[in-house]
């Protein structure tokens, strides 16, 4: 690297030397523009450190979303299921990470291409490149996991393991990455950053960080999933009426909603991918205002969303169902969070309010759907990534402000559409519409056929006596949790303790005086206390 040193000394060594004035004028400048481009290297070179810097980490919030996913998940499904859903989170990243790789970043963000696919940077050949670096990679196969993992919970539960696999790695190389390409690519079709002029209704389609491309196909191919599955064991009974399956852990279920709600702080301002620009002294608000004020304007409107349907919900379903359900207000807190996920970057704080009070109401009008229809989603995700993220995609449409969508989307042209309410006529709207119809099109013409052909070939759902006993039990070697002591050689000692639970076998159940008197050989057996063993 050049010195960054410049002082008096090396400037009147150059002009006394005997040379002629302007052999010396030269020789100064030379020497002065040569420090100048080795401070603007280095600073350049500080920029592309810094931006890159922040990407990774908004890549590894966005990764710690399935830990997230993981833990909501294992919290919504019943005990016996728990390391089968597990391990299917584990397989979306680990299939996910080869199959982006070798394929779906290259049909992502492979350009140059045309618009409806890119082919470029297969296995990362030729990468990095001007168009991006590694961090890059890292954060849109960390963005391609998480609409895996999206429809592996509208299939819990009575899904053969292969499906799972096959599911995955398709979804994650070629569904997904060719919508991203679509709407995030320089080249797509719909993209409100193609060059020049070519722009759907004038506008591209604005989708910031993913309510259509990474929730509406997630949740569009676990409804297709789960539709041809069909419902759980007893999940509707003989009459048609909804029985409702609890999952088993309630705090798994929280727990996995406050880590989502984390890694969003890495899906929607990480967006932005770069964190050092400046917005010009034209603006109104001065020097001080850049991308890093957007960023955390982006990561505010992403709060006031989530924390809206969240509280909505809560006060909803008091009014519909008479009590205070903490699961249900985990789900109405990522369906706002996948409703503003469109429109994080490009609408006022106040407008993600009027965002998250509706996808409050979209999540809970689709679960009323879904009974009537009896279908069956365990962790709702149809109804709140497809749903709430259709609803995202609209209200962009609406509430998207001028000022913003310029900073935003700068270098488009001068009048690019905004928001309809907010004065910018409807051709931003129809751009949103367009999306939502394609990618509902899309996501239904190559993942309802995967889904019907598993379903043929017996691949799909698994046999009636494995999920009446539990995945656990039948596929993968025993239970998540251990209950009791297997071994009835082993006795409690001073390690242990024994709890037991005494349960009438029926309403004339009296003291255990009386049933001792009684000489019934079963019925003595029938209250015979339960016990179990636990470690401390």
């Amino acid at each position: 690297m050049a010195s960054l040193t410049c002082s008096v000394s090396d400037l009147s060594s150059l002009l006394s030397s005997g040379a002629t004035t302007n052999t010396s004028n030269a020789a100064a400048a030379e020497f002065l523009c040569g420090q100048l481009n080795a401070v603007s290297a280095q600073l350049s070179a500080t920029t592309y450190a810094i931006d890159n810097t922040y990407l990774l980490f908004s890549a590894y919030l966005v990764f710690a979303m399935q830990l997230g996913f993981a833990m909501l998940c294992a919290g919504s499904v019943r005990a016996k299921n728990t390391m089968n859903i597990m391990l299917t989170n584990v397989l979306d990243a680990a299939a996910g990470g080869l199959s982006y790789y070798l394929l779906g970043f290259a049909f992502a963000y492979g350009s140059p291409s045309n618009g409806f696919i890119g082919r470029h940077f297969f296995g990362l050949k030729s990468f990095p490149s001007p168009a991006g670096d590694y961090s890059f990679f890292l954060y849109q196969w960390a963005f391609a996991i998480a609409a895996a993992g999206i429809t592996s919970g509208s299939i819990a539960e009575r899904t053969q393991f292969v499906a799972y696999l096959l599911y995955s790695s398709f979804l994650t190389a070629f569904v997904y990455p060719v919508v991203s390409h679509w709407f995030w690519s320089a080249d797509g079709w719909a993209s409100p950053t193609r060059p020049g002029k070519d722009f759907l209704f004038g506008s591209g389609a604005i989708d910031f960080a993913g309510s259509g491309v990474v929730h509406m196909v997630g949740g569009i191919a676990g409804l297709w999933g789960a539709f041809i599955e069909g419902p759980r064991l007893g999940r509707f009974d003989r009459s048609g009426r909804s029985v409702v399956l609890r999952g088993h852990s309630a705090s798994l279920v929280v727990l996995g909603s406050f880590l989502l709600w984390f890694g969003w702080y890495g899906f929607n301002p990480g967006s932005f991918l770069i964190i050092v620009k400046s917005y010009g002294t034209t603006n109104q608000h001065g020097t001080f205002y850049g991308q890093w004020s957007a960023i955390g304007r982006t990561a505010v409107t992403t709060t006031l969303a989530g924390s809206t349907a969240a509280l909505t919900t809560l006060f909803g379903k008091r009014l519909l169902v008479g009590h205070w359900n903490v699961i249900d207000v985990c789900n109405g807190l990522l369906g706002g969070f996948a409703a503003i996920t469109s429109g994080c970057s490009v609408v006022e704080p106040w407008a993600a309010i009027v965002c998250g009070f509706v996808a409050s109401w979209v999540l809970i009008g689709f679960n009323k759907l879904a009974e009537k229809l009896r279908y069956d989603d365990p962790l709702e995700a149809a109804q709140l990534h497809g749903g709430c993220g259709a609803w995202g995609l609209i209200f962009t449409g609406l509430f998207a402000t001028k000022e913003y969508v310029a900073e935003v989307y700068s270098g488009g042209p001068a009048d690019r559409p905004y928001g309809l309410l907010m004065g910018g006529g409807w051709r931003l709207l129809a751009a949103q519409v367009v999306q939502v119809m394609v990618v509902a099109g899309w996501v239904t013409a190559t993942m309802g056929p995967l889904f019907y052909g598993l379903n043929k070939l017996k691949l799909l759902r698994i046999s009636r006596d494995d999920e009446m006993a539990g995945l656990d039990l039948t596929r993968h070697g025993g239970f998540a949790y251990v209950y009791h002591d297997e071994d009835p050689s082993i006795r409690p000692d001073h390690h242990q303790f024994t709890m037991r639970k005494i349960e009438p076998t029926n309403s004339n159940f009296m003291s255990p005086a009386n049933n001792n008197s009684n000489t019934d050989d079963d019925d003595n057996n029938n209250h015979v206390p339960s016990s179990t063993t636990i470690n401390v």
